[in-house]
C-alpha cells in the first residue's frame, strides 16, 4: 500500500487547521514519545515472556489474627447486667 504525495498533503492541512502553527510541533514531539514508548514496551514483552519458563503461583502469607486492644476484659453480648452502667 502506497500513500500518494496528494494524500499527505492532506493531513498535513487538517493538522496543522486542528491544532495549529504553535501547537504542532509538540503534538508531533509527543506523538515521537508515544510511539517510542510503545516501541520499547512491546520489545519488552517480546523478550520477557520468550525464554522463562511460567512460574507458579506463590501461596499467600498466613494471616495472624491479633486480639484488639483493651479487648481482654470485654463482656459477651447478652450479659445479664446488659442494661447496666458502664463501668469506669
Amino acid at each position: 500500500m502506497r500513500i500518494s504525495p496528494t494524500a499527505i498533503l492532506v493531513v498535513a492541512v487538517l493538522a496543522v487547521l486542528l491544532f495549529g502553527a504553535k501547537r504542532l510541533p509538540d503534538a508531533a514531539r509527543a506523538l515521537g514519545r508515544t510511539l517510542r514508548i510503545l516501541r520499547s514496551e512491546a520489545k519488552a514483552l517480546r523478550t520477557d515472556g520468550a525464554g522463562a519458563p511460567p512460574q507458579p503461583a506463590a501461596e499467600p502469607a498466613p494471616m495472624t489474627i491479633k486480639r484488639a486492644p483493651g479487648s481482654g476484659d470485654a463482656r459477651p453480648v447478652g450479659a445479664a447486667d446488659h442494661g447496666a452502667a458502664p463501668r469506669g
